[in-house]
């Protein structure tokens, strides 16, 4: 770890911690105190999927201000980097890199999916990812999780773990269909103080990461993307006919 990394651990091991969740169709940002290795959340606003950008900074605002408490104090910011809506995970990414360039704040970045398995206590997690597919995490080797995007192909080609965290029923139902065996924990959906509840061993180690690569973890392509190459395919397909 170099000094500059190791100064940013220092001053977060007892610092203010933001916690930034706009990935899905309700977010949340949250305030916590990381004391002792102990994680006590100070404060959690709900966000409305469609209000993002005109919410989201104001929300950080008010929890600072109901703390007492400036940017300048916070000690870290954990983002959730998706999977998730596209536009969702921009705007919530576009805040964090704002406020931590501003102030020189270090930065987590963690799955959503992950969030949610650790609330029910395990390793596999799966969201509703529309279009008949999920948003999946699922045990690779010594604990570790592996994520895709999946639909009922994908399932079936996927050895199904013995319990999956679910907080939505689209995602149930498909899951319910094709791993019958599955046991599925019904768990809220993930919060931003969930998500620093779980980053909390990164920011004691000082494991942040690089603002310059920090990017969505969408699992899928945008809808730009998609449509954007099967257009030119079409029309050259007409052309050539």
């Amino acid at each position: 770890m170099g000094t500059a990394e190791t100064a940013a651990a220092d001053g977060a091991r007892t610092a203010l911690v933001l916690g930034i969740d706009t990935c899905g169709p309700a977010g949340s940002v949250a305030l916590g105190r990381l004391s002792s290795g102990l994680i006590e959340i100070l404060g959690e606003t709900e966000l409305e999927g469609r209000s993002y950008s005109a919410k989201l900074v104001a929300a950080v605002g008010d929890l600072l201000a109901l703390a007492g408490a400036r940017v300048s104090d916070l000690g870290a910011i954990v983002a959730v980097n998706g999977p998730g809506s596209f536009t969702g995970v921009r705007v919530g990414l576009s805040a964090v890199k704002g406020l931590a360039e501003a102030v020189g704040i270090p930065v987590v970045a963690v799955s959503r999916l992950q969030v949610l398995a650790r609330s029910a206590g395990c390793v596999a997690a799966a969201l509703d990812a529309h279009r008949n597919e999920v948003f999946l995490r699922v045990p690779r080797r010594e604990g570790e999780g592996i994520e895709m995007l999946a639909g009922r192909i994908e399932l079936l080609m996927t050895p199904p773990p013995g319990r999956m965290a679910i907080c939505d029923e689209s995602a149930s139902a498909l899951l319910a269909s094709v791993w019958p065996q599955t046991m599925l924990l019904h768990v809220p959906a993930p919060t931003a103080a969930g998500a620093i509840r779980l980053a909390e061993p990164a920011i004691l180690a000082g494991k942040f990461v690089d603002l310059a690569r920090l990017d969505g973890h969408y699992l899928r392509r945008s809808d730009a993307e998609i449509f954007g190459a099967v257009a030119p395919a079409a029309s050259a397909k007409v052309q050539g006919a």
